[in-house]
């Protein structure tokens, strides 16, 4: 197996004792040594690892690049999971080749952890139906490894059973069992908007995802809802895609904070070279976890990055395509 990529993922079991630029770096300088397409892409921009010394110097390649191409970084083994977007029936999914899943698993629960504690600690109930049936979202992966640490006898995951979903969490509430309940966006109004509730133990998380299938909401709209139907004080978020194995979490207020594998940048719509750590802009993230595909992306994603590291998502560029995982605007 590559020494090289050995390290990278010994770094990242360390993360707190690095610096994340020392590791984006030496990632940034792995990548473009073994990965082709991302180093004809960094010679393009004149991005060679000798004109790359700061984490604004790294070129960010466009997310489109994942419907177009196979993006996989110099391990030879052949991808072992592919997760791949909702997209729509005009639009090419996305793919991510996924060399070793336990990687994504590892740092998906660290990730968890650091703002919600053990997920043993949690029943977790997964409100998925457009991503349920399809065997590649990683959002559906997701829910399975938090279930699988958290082993309570009920977990799971519902389509269409509002009516058991509601019975399920009347129980829970009864016995003040914590409970998160993670549900795509146009799946939680449906079922809010069924059976409303006193919720004072569950947490309730959106992960964005309209497709069309209501009026558009901002983000503040569907939350006051939410809140109004389910009495809770605030609504939580997820913020991943397809494209990454590391995630951001909002506990209230459409605010994310990302876990600390994850690093959110802000490029001038204007001008994509130029990138910022504030302000409003499109968002560039750089994924640590990224280290079989691609570290630093460009996103379609419109956003607001605040000085002391919050950011919100406030919709999506123009020219892009809606997709499963878009949030809603603000």
């Amino acid at each position: 197996m590559n020494t090289d990529r050995i390290r990278l993922i010994k770094m990242l079991q360390d993360i707190n004792a690095i610096s994340f630029e020392h590791i984006a770096l030496i990632l940034f300088e792995y990548q473009y040594t073994n990965n082709t397409l991302y180093k004809s892409f960094a010679d393009a921009l004149n991005k060679s690892p000798r004109q790359v010394n700061q984490l604004t110097d790294i070129p960010f390649l466009p997310i489109s690049f994942f419907k177009s191409h196979e993006i996989y970084t110099g391990y030879k083994q052949k991808a072992t999971t592919i997760f791949e977007s909702s997209g729509t029936t005009q639009d090419t999914p996305s793919k991510h080749l996924v060399a070793d899943i336990k990687l994504y698993d590892s740092n998906l629960l660290h990730g968890f952890s650091q703002f919600y504690g053990n997920p043993s600690d949690y029943v977790f109930l997964a409100l998925l139906p457009s991503y349920l049936e399809r065997k590649s979202a990683s959002l559906v992966h997701m829910a399975r490894v938090l279930m699988s640490q958290s082993k309570h006898p009920d977990n799971g995951f519902y389509l269409d059973e509002k009516e058991k979903l509601a019975k399920t969490l009347q129980a829970l509430e009864s016995r003040h069992q914590r409970t998160l309940l993670l549900g795509v966006t146009f799946a939680l109004l449906d079922f809010a908007e069924a059976f409303p509730q006193q919720l004072s133990n569950t947490i309730i998380m959106e992960t964005g995802g309209m497709k069309g299938r209501k009026e558009e909401r901002t983000r503040a709209e569907v939350h006051q809802f939410l809140k109004e139907r389910f009495r809770v004080p605030s609504i939580h978020s997820e913020y991943g895609m397809t494209e990454l194995l590391s995630q951001a979490y909002s506990q209230s207020d459409g605010l994310f904070l990302s876990s600390n594998t994850l690093k959110i940048m802000i490029r001038d719509m204007k001008d994509p070279l130029s990138i910022a750590y504030s302000g409003r802009g499109a968002i560039n993230l750089i994924d640590l976890a990224n280290i079989d595909s691609c570290a630093f992306i460009a996103t379609d994603d419109i956003g607001y990055m605040h000085a002391n590291g919050q950011f919100e998502v406030q919709g999506r560029l123009d020219y892009s395509a809606l997709r499963g995982c878009s949030l809603m605007a603000v």
